[in-house]
């Protein structure tokens, strides 16, 4: 099998059941996700290679396997397909959050992306995948039928990235990096963004 076609020369590229141009929405969108995709797998590569984060490096793998869904179910020319990524999937990444908010050190000011070389990475998909989720937005405004999981899926996934990446920090014993200028925003609160 060759890995080029050359079908997209001019531009085009194959949707399940049509061409569009490139810079259509949906191929912006599930092509942001596939960027997401990609640093997630970066961020679960480093994670792997420590014990302390060795969690997060499991559920990392889980959230590559439903971002691949959720840009499958963005992929559709057409209507009437049965979407793959699920409210199960949300409730799942809740879990998660509130389980490494829980065990984290208390939040009291801004913080920057950083602290440990994962944490950075982390921060890295959570910008990534905000991104994601503003093209998802503006695609949603285009098309009726559309998975609304994913949608909340990249809105929960996000605040999943900056909760991790704070667990990160905390499990490999280095401080959060704060913003100076920061006044106390959340007032002892443990809270993601």
């Amino acid at each position: 099998m060759k890995l080029y076609t050359r079908g997209g020369d001019k531009g085009l590229t194959s949707l399940i059941g049509g061409r569009v141009l490139k810079t259509n929405a949906k191929v912006e969108a599930y092509g942001t996700i596939d960027e997401l995709n990609s640093f997630v797998g970066l961020a679960a590569a480093k994670a792997d290679s420590m014990n302390e984060t060795a969690r997060i490096a499991e559920q990392l793998a889980h959230i590559m396997h439903e971002l691949f869904d959720a840009g499958s179910d963005l992929a559709y020319a057409q209507a009437g397909h049965p979407f793959k990524l699920t409210e199960e999937s949300i409730a799942r990444l809740e879990e998660w959050i509130d389980e490494h908010t829980t065990a984290s050190p208390e939040l009291t000011k801004f913080i920057l992306p950083g602290g440990s070389e994962l944490s950075a990475v982390l921060h890295i998909c959570r910008t990534v995948c905000r991104r994601a989720e503003r093209e998802t937005v503006a695609l949603a405004q285009q098309q009726e039928d559309m998975n609304e999981a994913v949608l909340a899926y990249l809105n929960r996934l996000s605040d999943y990235f900056f909760a991790a990446a704070r667990r990160a920090n905390a499990l490999l014993q280095i401080e959060d990096v704060q913003y100076i200028r920061s006044a106390d925003v959340f007032k002892g609160k443990k809270h993601d963004n």
